[in-house]
Parts: C-alpha cells; sequence; structure tokens
C-alpha cells in the first residue's frame, strides 16, 4: 500500500494517485482518505457513493468499489461522507486505521494507492501509518516545498519510509529539492492545460513513474 501525501492541499495528489494508477499494470485500487476535502471520485468520473466507510469485516472491497470508467484495471474507494464519520477526530482515525488496515490484509495482488490529507493533521496520521510507503507530491515552490518536508518527516517519525518525490506543474528536479525532502525525486510532472490525464506527456511522465516504483513491489 503506498499513500500519496503532501503538505498542501492543490498540490496534485489526487492527479497523481490517478495518473500513477493507469500507469500499472494489473489490477489498481485507488482510496480516497481525505474526509474533509474529497475530490478523487469527482476526478475519476465515479459515483460519490458507496464510500470506503461501507467496507467492514463482512463486506469485500471489490463490492463497494467503482470502476473506473476509462481504465479498466482501476477502481475506486470514495471517501467517507460527514454523515458515515464520527465527530471526534480519535474516533475518525482509528475508523481509518480499521478500514485501511483490512484493505491492506486483503490485496490479493491488487495495488493500492491511498490519496492522503494535506498536510501533517491528525487525519493525515491514519494512512501514513498504516502504509508500506509513501510519495511526497509537491509543486516546486518554496512554501508547499517546506510543508511537503513536514509531512515526509511526520511518515518518518511515525516509521513509513519515503519512497520519493514527486515534483508537479515542472519539468525540472533541482537537487536542492531531493536535500530539503531527504529523499530523491523519482518525477516531475510538466504543466499542462486541462484535462491534465488526457495529456500523453503527462501520461508518458506517470508511466516512467510507474516503472521506477515497480521494483519496489512490496510497497504496493
Amino acid at each position: 500500500m503506498l499513500a500519496i501525501a503532501g503538505g498542501k492541499g492543490g498540490s496534485g495528489k489526487t492527479t497523481t494517485t490517478l495518473g500513477l494508477a493507469a500507469a500499472f499494470d494489473g489490477p489498481t485500487l485507488v482510496v480516497d482518505a481525505d474526509c474533509d476535502m474529497p475530490n478523487l471520485h469527482a476526478l475519476a468520473g465515479v459515483d460519490r457513493t458507496p464510500t470506503l466507510a461501507a467496507v467492514d469485516d463482512e463486506t469485500e472491497p471489490a463490492c463497494v468499489a467503482h470502476d473506473h470508467p476509462d481504465e479498466s484495471h482501476v477502481s475506486v474507494l470514495p471517501a467517507p461522507t460527514r454523515s458515515d464519520a464520527e465527530a471526534t477526530a480519535t474516533t475518525r482515525d482509528d475508523e481509518m486505521r480499521r478500514v485501511l488496515g483490512r484493505l491492506q490484509c486483503e490485496r490479493g495482488g491488487v495495488r493500492t494507492l491511498v490519496d492522503c490529507p494535506a498536510g501533517a493533521s491528525v487525519d493525515a496520521v491514519a494512512p501514513l501509518r498504516v502504509a508500506d510507503g509513501v510519495l511526497v507530491v509537491s509543486p516546486l515552490c518554496a512554501a508547499a516545498l517546506r510543508d511537503a518536508a513536514k509531512t515526509a518527516a511526520m511518515a518518518r517519525t511515525l516509521g513509513t519510509p519515503v519512497v520519493g518525490a514527486v515534483l508537479t506543474r515542472t519539468r525540472l528536479r533541482p537537487p536542492g529539492v531531493a536535500d530539503l525532502l531527504d529523499c530523491s525525486v523519482v518525477a516531475s510532472i510538466p504543466e499542462v492545460r486541462p484535462p491534465v490525464l488526457d495529456d500523453r506527456v503527462v501520461r508518458a511522465a506517470y508511466a516512467r513513474l510507474a516503472s521506477t516504483l515497480t521494483a519496489e513491489e512490496d510497497l504496493l
């Protein structure tokens, strides 16, 4: 299970989650763990419900996940709605860890990518704690990179390795970024006009990223 994390909203986490999922061969499950600002379902073009909250001890994830309309090997689990989620952050964190832990145990050859909440909030802790590795996503600007560095540091504190960084809306890979984030920059995704994931250059960049990560198969 690979967590896709970033320091700020709008950094390109959701686009990277779906772009990377499309680039992989074989069945891939993408999960939205952001209860407050969910948008994975909208970008993927699937219904808002049922959600991740419907996965319980008796319900298989495959029975709940939505088929991606354009990528036959990709399925989507939207984030819980406000009516699904408990009021307290602690309870919500426990529930997210339980459900993600269930997905991790029952992968059955299915890659799992988790679109995490932005920043270093309590809600961001659960997916980072459960995942086998973290991919940090950030645009190439100082404020976003500083926040991404905090997210990377939090992941390491939780004992989850940071497998690399993805820079969005740029073709550059400045060497200082790797030093700041304390990990290698494994991809840079160029800025293009929407719809971003329909652009062949972007798709090629995510294909190269998928190839790079395939060597770390135990994380997926």
